[in-house]
């Protein structure tokens, strides 16, 4: 089978590898039917993710059709359509009983698809904890709807959970890529008094606007000024930094009003720092860490709905067998792009 794999940091290649095979009583094998690119993926090939392994397949975003399961499976069967969780989880650990499906102490526990696994940028991919990481798509929910569900749309939808804003809250969210306007997405079911979006791509400035006409939007470089023209207490109740880039965790904390909250759902190439001295006195509150995919299934229920839909993210899509070429634009960011989604 075709399986876009990394080779090498800074180098991705499409090789010919064999069909998966089940390991464990848990496992499912998925025909995957739809597949995208991921931000996680570039940090992959740029070699700023240290636990991903040469040699494995990539891609953490997928849906699929079940085609075998092993033998301790019950949440799934063969032929049944399914999303694919970004994390691969155990269900009975500690964190996972929590909650905290991100640091299941399981050996697969985590990011483990297209990082330490294969993943599901190919025909086929192997499904560990099948119970806890594969979850039905219900009937007329298309797969484009359902692509993002177990990554991009988890992320957004923990990062809204995890800010917790309110009827009376302004909440500012840093970046305007995908993961960003998907949490923008999850916010905005929450029912906050404001929502402002800060991202530098004036092309994604005005994607923004044109697909979300109830929100502020800014540049970085006039964030700060524009916050506080459109916030009573000095800045945003909560902010949500999805964007990663040089500055934007500065940007976030210098943003927030005092007492207030941020949100770290962005993952970074460098570490950032907490300058303290200069935080003195802002009592803020910081929120971090990986998504708990853990919500798939109420994630797809909304999008049945009608309440959730994130197609419109999906600006192109490529045969698999065309992944350098889909990567290339993915990572320059020309014509617009801002998801690539790859049919095997």
């Amino acid at each position: 089978m075709l399986a876009y794999t990394y080779v090498e940091p800074g180098r991705f290649a499409l090789l010919d590898k064999p069909v998966p095979a089940l390991k464990d009583p848990g496992d499912a094998l998925v025909r995957v039917t739809l597949s995208s690119i991921c931000t996680s993926d570039l940090h992959i090939k740029h070699g700023s993710v240290p636990r991903a392994v040469p040699g494995v397949t990539v891609g953490h975003e997928m849906v699929g059709v079940v085609e075998q399961v092993g033998s301790a499976v019950t949440a799934v069967r063969p032929g049944d359509r399914v999303a694919v969780n970004v994390e691969t989880f155990c269900g009975h650990c500690f964190f996972c009983e929590h909650g905290w499906v991100n640091n299941c102490t399981d050996p697969d526990g985590g990011w483990a698809l297209g990082c330490r696994i294969d993943g599901g940028q190919a025909e086929y991919v192997r499904v560990p904890h099948a119970d806890q990481g594969l979850t039905p798509i219900p009937a007329g929910v298309t797969d484009r709807q359902a692509l993002f569900v177990g990554d991009i749309l988890a992320t957004g939808f923990w990062a809204a959970k995890l800010a917790d804003p309110g009827p009376e809250d302004t909440v500012l969210i840093l970046g305007g890529g995908p993961t960003g306007l998907c949490t923008l997405s999850c916010v905005l079911l929450r029912g906050p008094r404001r929502v402002i979006l800060c991202e530098a791509d004036p092309l994604r400035r005005r994607f923004v606007r044109a697909h979300y006409p109830q929100v502020l939007v800014t540049a970085p470089e006039e964030a700060e000024a524009f916050v506080l023209a459109h916030t009573p207490h000095g800045g945003a109740d909560r902010v949500i930094e999805a964007a990663g880039g040089a500055g934007s965790f500065t940007l976030a904390w210098r943003c927030a009003r005092p007492n207030g909250v941020v949100t770290v759902a962005a993952l970074y190439d460098e570490d950032q720092t907490l300058p303290l001295p200069r935080m003195y006195g802002k009592n803020l509150t910081f929120q971090t860490g990986g998504v708990d995919g853990c919500d798939c299934g109420e994630i797809l229920s909304l999008i049945a709905e009608g309440k959730l839909d994130t197609t419109f993210l999906i600006t192109h899509t490529f045969p698999l067998a065309r992944a350098e070429e889909a990567y290339a634009l993915f990572e320059r960011r020309d014509d617009g792009v801002m998801k690539v989604a790859l049919v095997p």
